[in-house]
């Protein structure tokens, strides 16, 4: 059984894939749910690592939405 603090569960990646998917029967393997969870994983690392970069340029102590939002678009760009 996978830990939580080991990423996201292949149920609930497989569950956000398919509310995108125009068919209802697209099937998606067991490595690609484990590929776009360990993606999903290390977009959230970077997302929260930037923002406190964001934070600490800022003298800021705590990270919140707006450095978060600050950070956003380059880090879409990167991905």
């Amino acid at each position: 059984m996978e830990s939580a603090s080991a990423g996201f569960r292949k149920e609930l990646v497989s569950r956000l894939l398919h509310l995108h998917f125009k068919d209802d029967k697209t099937k998606v393997s067991g490595d690609a749910l484990q590929l776009m969870a360990e993606l999903l994983r290390i977009f959230v690392v970077e997302a929260a690592v930037r923002g406190v970069r964001q934070a600490q340029a800022e003298d800021t102590a705590l990270v919140d939405v707006d450095q978060l939002e600050k950070v956003l678009p380059q880090l879409l760009l990167d991905f």
